[in-house]
C-alpha cells in the first residue's frame, strides 16, 4: 500500500457521481489529470463548509469536478459561478453539471473570467483559481478586486509537478507563470498565504481585512 492509498482510505469516500465524472474525464478528455479528484475534491468541499461562503467564483471549470465538489458544501442560498474559456469543453461539461444533484447551485459560464467576472457585480467570499497558469497574476488581481475583505482565494497547481524548483523548466511559459504568481503573492501586503503540498500544490490565500486606525483603537480607553 502506498501513502497515497492510505490517505484516500482514511478520507471521506468520493461520491459515486464524482467518481464517474472523474473516470469519464480521464477517458474522454486529453488532460484528464487536470480534474481535482478524490482527495482535493473532499478538501474543497470541506473548505466551503468551513468558510460558509454565499458566493464562490471559479476560474477554470474544465470538466466540472471541482465545481460540483464545492457546490456540495454550499449552504442554503449559496451559489457558485464557474467560468471556462475553452468553449470546446462545453458539450462534455454542461451535462455533467446540469445532471448533478447541485445543479441549482452552479452557474456555468463559457467566457473569459478576467473580463466577465467583474461584470457580474457580485462580491465573492471565495475564489478557486484553476485557469491558464500564464495569466495567474492577472487572475489573482482580478479575484482580489471582487473578493470581500477576509475572503479566501484557493489557487491550484502552484507547485506545478515540482517544476517551480527545476531549472530544466526555466523557459516553460506555464512554469514561469506559476513562479511569477508565487513570488507576487508572497510579497503582497494585501494578503496572507500558505502553500499546501497537496497533489500539484494548493495555495490558500486570505485577503486581509482593513487595519483599524489609531483613532479607532483609542476609543473607549
Amino acid at each position: 500500500m502506498t501513502l497515497d492509498d492510505y490517505i484516500l482510505q482514511h478520507t471521506s469516500p468520493e461520491p459515486d457521481y464524482l467518481y464517474r465524472l472523474w473516470r469519464a474525464t480521464n477517458i474522454h478528455t486529453i488532460h484528464g489529470r487536470m480534474a481535482s479528484g478524490h482527495l482535493q475534491g473532499r478538501l474543497l468541499k470541506m473548505l466551503v463548509q468551513m468558510l460558509q461562503p454565499a458566493n464562490i467564483l471559479e476560474i477554470g471549470t474544465f470538466s466540472g469536478y471541482s465545481a460540483i465538489a464545492m457546490a456540495e458544501g454550499l449552504g442554503d442560498g449559496g451559489h457558485l459561478y464557474t467560468f471556462e474559456i475553452n468553449d470546446e469543453m462545453e458539450d462534455f461539461t454542461r451535462p455533467w453539471i446540469e445532471q448533478s444533484a447541485v445543479a441549482d447551485k452552479i452557474s456555468f459560464i463559457i467566457g473569459d473570467a478576467l473580463k466577465e467576472a467583474p461584470q457580474l457585480g457580485i462580491v465573492f467570499d471565495m475564489v478557486f483559481m484553476d485557469g491558464d497558469k500564464r495569466t495567474y497574476c492577472e487572475c489573482y488581481d482580478m479575484a482580489l478586486s471582487v473578493l470581500r475583505p477576509g475572503g479566501f482565494i484557493v489557487a491550484d497547481n502552484t507547485l506545478w509537478d515540482g517544476h517551480v524548483v527545476d531549472p530544466a523548466y526555466d523557459r516553460d511559459r506555464q512554469t514561469h507563470g506559476i513562479e511569477q504568481f508565487n513570488d507576487y503573492v508572497a510579497r503582497d501586503p494585501r494578503t496572507e498565504q500558505v502553500i499546501l503540498p497537496l497533489r500539484d500544490g494548493l495555495t490558500i490565500i486570505r485577503k486581509r481585512t482593513p487595519l483599524p486606525t489609531w483613532e479607532g483603537l483609542g476609543e473607549g480607553l
